[in-house]
């Protein structure tokens, strides 16, 4: 039987990606990290990773081995948590996936909050838009704003996302503000690389919209630098977009439409029958900080301080929207047609 020891080198080795970095976290030096995977193996009868002197991978049994052996240490960690009656109380190091405007703009603000609640954890924060393999790179969990599709993890819904069509005033003002779908593509369009079709929901029901323009990329930031700087329309979530919209910065565009409301904000984790308390506590505070109703749908966030450029306070984005819509203020221009600007 394998001592819990040589699971616990086994993992690190594993997340570190290395025996020398495994050892330098241990304290040990690569000689014997070595000797201990060896050990370990011998006992197993089967070689669970492949070394070279830089990188190892693992073996298909390794895998599987790997999977299990995360399990038990974190089943291990719960029951050492109970019994030392720790539950209530964040420790270690919480490993975390999240996409970059995202966590840049909804998370990281945030933060100081969570860990002046929980001063014996750590979090590792890693920001990229990329999917990752939350349990081959050690990951506690992830945040991901998806439709998701069936997975092995465990996923909690933090938020429900709305996308909107958006613009400012001045590129709408100089080119005409669309009144229908179809307008749409007599418009500059922005566009990510995995957006070659905006579907559309609205009264009429679903629509596509394949919006063509001279941008396509694959950064959130940049997509959003381009809309605010007046090039063109571009589909945004209000998380990225909704305190430009209070302020008056940029104008969403046909406000009867929104993209498909599958879409949501997550938390992903590996599916395990004890969830370490620092993975719970962390969710719950996102959990009560995003729902029921996302603070930035609102119209004063619930920390940050008052909005000076809204004009009126008790307003959410809802009220914005149709409020500036020109149907509302019967100042409605050309429907796709471009016209000088005012």
């Amino acid at each position: 039987m394998s001592n819990i020891a040589d699971l616990e080198i086994f993992a690190r080795v594993v997340t570190a990606g290395s025996m020398s970095a495994a050892g330098r976290e241990l304290g040990l030096s690569p000689a014997v990290v070595s000797k201990l995977l060896r050990r370990l193996e011998d006992r197993l009868g089967t070689r669970l990773m492949q070394r070279t002197t830089r990188q190892i991978s693992l073996t298909e049994a390794g895998q599987g081995f790997y999977e299990r052996v995360v399990a038990i240490l974190a089943g291990i960690e719960e029951a050492e948590a109970f019994v030392a009656r720790r539950s209530a109380l964040a420790r270690g190091t919480l490993k975390i996936s999240a996409p970059t405007s995202f966590a840049r703009m909804h998370i990281a603000p945030h933060l100081s909050s969570f860990m002046q609640q929980n001063p014996d954890l750590t979090i590792n924060l890693v920001l990229s838009d990329e999917l990752v393999d939350i349990v081959g790179d050690g990951y506690d969990l992830a945040i991901r704003i998806a439709e998701l599709s069936d997975s092995s993890l465990v996923a909690r819904k933090l938020a429900s996302v709305r996308r909107v069509l958006c613009a400012t005033p001045g590129y709408l003002n100089q080119h005409g503000r669309p009144q229908t779908v179809q307008d749409i593509e007599n418009h500059t369009c922005l566009t990510m690389t995995s957006q070659d079709v905006w579907r559309m929901e609205g009264s009429d029901g679903s629509v596509m919209i394949r919006p063509t323009g001279p941008l396509v990329t694959n950064s959130n930031d940049v997509v959003r630098t381009c809309v605010l700087n007046g090039v063109g329309i571009a589909l945004r979530s209000t998380w990225d977009i909704g305190a430009e919209i209070k302020s008056g910065a940029l104008e969403v565009v046909l406000p009867n439409y929104s993209a498909s409301k599958e879409v949501g904000i997550h938390a992903l984790y590996p599916s395990r029958r004890f969830l370490p308390a620092k993975v719970r506590l962390f969710i719950d505070f996102l959990a009560a900080l995003y729902t029921p109703v996302p603070y930035w749908e609102t119209q004063t966030p619930r920390e940050g301080g008052e909005n000076p450029t809204a004009s009126n306070p008790s307003q959410n984005l809802d009220e914005i929207m149709l409020s500036r819509s020109p149907a509302s203020n019967g100042s409605a221009q050309s429907n796709g047609t471009r016209e000088p600007a005012e």
